[in-house]
């Protein structure tokens, strides 16, 4: 019966064509896969949050400065108990935290950093702007019992500077165009003002300080205080609750591996014994981007916030101390600044502080942001360093040695850069249907079983000239961005991008495959990364696996050989080629097209018009990227594999500058491991295309096709 089976793709009779939707198949089953996806929770560590959170950076040394020129005074403002003063203070090589001081007129009771909502400026808590009554002023209410108040500046939700002047402004919020630069970093726009605060805690008089922050500053105030022991109590106002929802919210949340060990219980346990005040005040509401307009577009349509938030639930998972709960209608009730700085009173709103003289809001921001630039721009200029560092152990002596030398690289990349799951162990239960017919092929639509609800979905073109006992090469023919099978290997479907290349290969002798990848249907594939990021998952976790059981079935075909199964990809189908064939040794050599380049540059820099945080791309940023590998290195874990790139003069997804520097790294390490013959690279006078002359030497080279 098996053997039957094996012979069905060519026994069967063909029947009228009638598709399955694979797109839906695919992209549905995966969120269905994830909306009921748990693992169980190990113990949190400070390590690992500050991985996540990319907090890696020495702080350098320096004091809390007064930020004035020699011609004004250095208080901007006056209250009957304290002063204002505009501050900084030095956090890394490049960035500054800024923001106010209160200073009481006598000894402090306590020094304490306030932190408001993203969208609340420093002057909105002191009292000197409009936008909060006076009892939500939580920061001027501090100072004028007694505590020293340091106000920080967040980036706020505004897209002013989100953008690239001389190419593309964007309506991303600022918090989200950082996030896109510093996610593949392996740093975060949360980090960033985790380290601000951390930095800040040791500058100020009474030591250790207390923390107190509502909204976004809420969720940067606990991650401070689990973080460092320089707080000796943190008040969360407006954010502690459940995070099983997290890809709903804004995406500069998005946390790699947040869950289940970094929920917000969690990050409570790594705060005990200390005092941790949860104020169960509705949360800030946030309704999503700026909006659209002809000339800035790109950001997230998502993320919204709701003013409803579990706290008690959150709250009740915390084992071991519990936190104080308080109940209020607005941040900063009496209640909690009682619990903050250990007194039986506190005093209600008193006369609004007097400014002095105005200073430049909108300057000090644009400074902020600027900094944080620079900082990604050092983050960038040292990568190479931190994957020389990851890659210094790879026996470079002999191709055997290099082989088995990578494997923990290789190990490291799958479960920390693209996430792992399990190997599928359930039966592939192909399902095959006949599609249509030519004089020189047969095609069949696939279906396999990967995981429950998770197919792997493909076409099947079969030339019919194979001979008896003869076993052919297969070429997997995959799409790119919103593609089909269809538009790579149906004959009468025009598509210029692909040419047909499937279709062409088959013709030529190969078997080809033609995999229905998950990025498709807009928006809901971008959704995949959003659900599976904070469990430590990628989309490309699940295509990974896919090809897994896609290699696994072609080799059982009786006609096809598993020893010689190539790899070929347009656009995000390169993209795929320089990731699946890198994880999946079965792949015999593995052709990018119209996605190699230096890849560090296109994900997190500003320095082109098609760099990625100028782009609607928010699937693309994978977190830590720059300091794991390049394309170089993935091409190195293809080694000693044959590896092609195509790549076309006027391809606007990059420049034959960026594309000629990074391959010129694997042209090297082929030559110097004595494989040159073993990868080429084809340029072609052409658009973002499959050019298909070069390569299929190439295919036919490598997969030794006889014909």
């Amino acid at each position: 019966m098996r053997g039957m089976f094996r012979l069905l793709p060519l026994l069967l009779p063909l029947c009228a064509w009638t598709q399955t939707d694979g797109a839906q198949l695919v992209v549905g089953g995966i969120h269905r896969f994830l909306d009921n996806y748990s693992v169980p929770p190990s113990t949190p560590t400070r390590a690992r949050l500050s991985y996540i959170l990319g907090v890696q950076d020495a702080y350098v040394s320096g004091s809390l400065e007064i930020v004035a020129s020699p011609f004004e005074d250095a208080v901007i403002a006056r209250a009957p108990g304290f002063a204002v003063k505009a501050v900084r203070w030095p956090v890394t090589e490049e960035m500054w935290g800024e923001g106010l001081l209160l200073q009481p007129a006598g000894n402090p009771v306590a020094s304490v950093i306030a932190l408001g909502d993203a969208d609340w400026t420093p002057e909105m808590l002191a009292g000197l702007a409009p936008g909060l009554n006076a009892e939500m002023q939580f920061a001027r209410r501090l100072a004028e019992n007694g505590a020293q108040v340091l106000i920080p500046l967040l980036m706020d939700r505004k897209a002013t500077y989100s953008g690239a002047r001389e190419y593309r402004m964007t309506n991303m919020p600022h918090r989200e165009f950082l996030w896109r630069i510093l996610y593949p970093l392996g740093r975060h726009i949360i980090g960033v003002e985790v380290m601000k605060v951390i930095a800040a805690t040791s500058k100020l008089s009474v030591q250790p300080a207390r923390v107190i922050g509502y909204g976004e500053g809420g969720l940067i105030a606990m991650h401070a205080a689990a973080l460092s022991d320089n707080i000796a109590a943190v008040a969360v106002s407006g954010y502690f609750g459940p995070r099983d929802q997290l890809w709903r919210e804004p995406v500069y949340r998005d946390v790699w591996g947040l869950l289940p060990d970094y929920r917000d219980a969690s990050v409570a346990s790594l705060i005990a014994p200390r005092t941790l005040i949860v104020e169960n005040a509705p949360g800030p509401a946030v309704t999503g981007p700026p909006a659209e307009s002809k000339e800035r577009r790109g950001a997230s349509p998502h993320g919204t916030l709701a003013p409803e938030i579990d706290a008690a639930g959150e709250v009740a998972r915390i084992s071991g101390k519990k936190p104080l709960v308080v109940r209020a209608q607005s941040p900063g009730s009496a209640e909690t600044l009682k619990a903050l700085l250990s007194v039986s009173r506190i005093n209600p709103p008193g006369p609004e502080p007097v400014k002095t003289r105005t200073i430049d809001a909108e300057d000090r921001f644009r400074r902020q942001f600027d900094q944080i630039i620079n900082y990604s721009r050092r983050i960038i200029r040292q990568s190479n360093t931190a994957r020389a560092e990851v890659w210094s152990k790879a026996d470079r002596s002999s191709v055997e040695k290099w082989t088995a030398s990578v494997q923990d690289v290789r190990t490291r990349v799958w479960n920390d850069l693209i996430g792992k799951l399990p190997t599928p162990s359930m039966p592939a239960n192909p399902r095959l249907t006949p599609l249509f017919e030519t004089p020189k092929l047969r095609s069949y639509e696939v279906i396999l079983d990967v995981y429950p609800n998770v197919p792997a979905y493909g076409w099947l073109l079969v030339p019919k000239d194979i001979a008896p006992g003869e076993r052919r090469p297969v070429v997997v023919c995959q799409h790119g961005l919103e593609g089909r099978p269809k538009n790579v290997a149906d004959p009468a479907f025009v598509d210029k991008t692909y040419g047909q290349f499937a279709v062409r290969l088959a013709e030529r002798g190969f078997i080809t495959f033609s995999p229905q990848n998950s990025y498709v249907l807009g928006d809901q594939f971008r959704q995949i990364g959003r659900k599976a990021h904070p469990w430590r998952l990628t989309q490309f976790s699940f295509l990974t696996a896919m090809h897994q059981r896609i290699l696994e079935w072609l080799g059982t075909l009786p006609y096809a050989d598993a020893k010689r199964i190539g790899f070929y990809g347009l656009s995000y189908g390169g993209y795929t080629a320089m990731r699946i064939p890198a994880l999946l040794d079965n792949y015999a050599l593995s052709i990018c097209s119209g996605s190699f380049t230096e890849w560090v540059w296109k994900v997190a820099s500003l320095d082109a018009p098609y760099t990625y945080p100028l782009t609607q791309e928010y699937d693309i940023p994978e977190f830590n990227f720059a300091n794991l590998v390049n394309h170089a290195e993935l091409a190195s874990l293809i080694f000693p594999r044959p590896f092609f790139v195509e790549r076309g003069h006027k391809d606007g997804v990059s420049s034959d500058e960026w594309v000629a520097y990074e391959y010129a790294k694997v042209f090297r390490f082929y030559t110097q491991m004595g494989l040159r013959e073993r990868t080429a690279i084809e340029y072609f006078d052409g658009p973002h295309q499959i050019h298909g002359v070069g390569t299929f030497e190439f295919l036919e080279k490598h997969l030794t096709l006889h014909r």
